[in-house]
């Protein structure tokens, strides 16, 4: 097995190479740590690649909210539901949608939006700043996000939530009826009840972000190892630290690529692995309840009356986003384990929501047809925690569907965390001691 060792100097080796790890990687080495960043693809390949690239701090209400068990039910029943959930004899996803459905209820919904909140408006503050002090290269956009609403009554029926998020955290969209609405967004056909825009929401291209992040890291020193598939930590002498099972420090992660195994030491870890966390769980020291819920999206150019704003149809849930180099058709969920499979009818249903809704929904060559796995947590907030069996062994997963929208606070936290500083959000809300029992 070959050693790729270095020089002991507070090195971290953040293991993920999402907008996630990337984040952890920028603060870290703003705060003059050395970073290596491994992951077991191409760097920025997974759910940082395709997804639809929301900056969404209208995103405050977790999916667990009262009724979604019922509502997701009636969905499926659909021919054409976005929700799509394969049975199979699996324990652990079992106990995650029993949890998903104890967490489906006005006090746990309100517990999980209140952390949401706060990464989700830090990240927004983070990102103006690296788009207008450090100009990041990322196709930055301040237009707001739509929702849209099949029938007056669906649209007339969100005022209520409109009301609890306008009031309790300070996030208002701004109502347009049917006729309005078409006045905000001509690329809309006649027909739709209405929309609420929330205008402090914005886009970007996430493979922009990804590349010019890398970019500037690289900068900076952070090394990058592809294709690398961290499959193990081997245990350095007792340290005495903070770890529940004795106090563990971890010397190396073993990697398994195409040159063999390879062991990577350094002095503290991140574990920014997304929806493959749990692989690791027993060596975390925790059962990461993370299942995959997998997405699809088209990109292709821009047809000719793309619409200007980033688009949700909430009935079909499917978006739409344009950018300034193309256009991105996404969504679904499908509970179907770590299924690499791209259905030809997953895609169809993304082109059949943009033809009902707009007046030009589509243009050819489809450059890219694309899956990720996002890292779904039933209560709906991220782990940013220290592991509970390794004292310098850290984790910044499961963030859903707003890994893009959280990157940047979740980053901050954990370096925050890791370097014993004072943390800018309550971390209290992110622990892993809230899932119970360790292994």
């Amino acid at each position: 097995m070959t050693n790729i060792a270095r020089e002991k100097t507070d090195h971290v080796c953040v293991i993920g190479g999402g907008v996630i790890g990337a984040f952890c990687a920028w603060h870290l080495s703003n705060a003059g740590r050395r970073v290596t960043i491994v992951d077991r693809d191409r760097y920025g390949a997974a759910c940082s690649q395709g997804n639809c690239g929301y900056v969404c701090p209208s995103h405050v209400l977790p999916l667990a909210q009262p009724g979604a068990v019922s509502s997701t039910m009636k969905a499926m029943m659909s021919k054409n539901s976005p929700f799509a959930v394969k049975l199979r004899p699996d324990l652990d996803a079992a106990k995650w949608f029993l949890n998903f459905a104890r967490s489906c209820n006005r006090g746990k919904m309100m517990q999980a939006a209140v952390g949401r909140h706060a990464l989700l408006q830090s990240s927004m503050e983070q990102y103006h700043s690296l788009v207008k002090e450090s100009r990041f290269d990322c196709e930055w956009q301040e237009r707001g996000l739509l929702f849209v609403f099949d029938s007056e009554e669906e649209f007339e029926g969100y005022r209520s939530t409109d009301e609890l998020l306008r009031e309790s955290f300070g996030v208002a969209a701004t109502p347009y009826s049917g006729d309005d609405a078409l006045g905000l967004e001509p690329a809309l056909k006649p027909g739709v009840g209405g929309a609420w825009h929330y205008e402090r929401d914005c886009h970007l291209r996430p493979d922009r972000l990804m590349t010019d992040l890398r970019k500037r890291l690289e900068s900076r020193g952070v090394e990058f190892v592809e294709y690398m598939d961290v499959k193990e930590f081997r245990c350095d002498t007792m340290t005495g630290g903070n770890g529940r099972h004795g106090g563990r420090g971890i010397a190396r992660a073993v990697t398994n690529g195409a040159g063999g195994l390879k062991s990577i030491e350094a002095d503290k870890f991140v574990v920014a692995t997304g929806a493959m966390t749990p692989f690791l769980n027993d060596h975390l020291g925790c059962r990461i309840p993370i299942q995959p819920g997998k997405g699809y999206s088209l990109t292709m150019p821009a047809p000719e009356r793309m619409p200007k704003i980033p688009i949700i149809f909430e009935t079909s849930h499917v978006a739409v986003t344009p950018m300034q180099s193309g256009y991105r058709v996404g969504s679904t969920m499908e509970f179907v384990g770590y299924d690499t499979s791209i259905k030809p009818q997953r895609l169809q249903l993304l082109r059949d929501a943009a033809v009902k809704y707009l007046v030009d929904p589509w243009c050819e060559p489809v450059e890219d047809e694309w899956f990720g796995w996002r890292p779904m947590v039933w209560d709906g907030k991220p782990i940013i925690d220290r592991s509970p069996a390794m004292n310098n062994v850290w984790i910044a997963a499961g963030h859903s569907m707003l890994g893009l929208s959280m990157a940047p606070a979740t980053g901050q936290l954990l370096k925050e965390l890791m370097l014993n500083e004072a943390p800018h959000v309550d971390p209290s809300h992110f622990s892993v001691s809230r899932f119970g029992r360790l292994l």
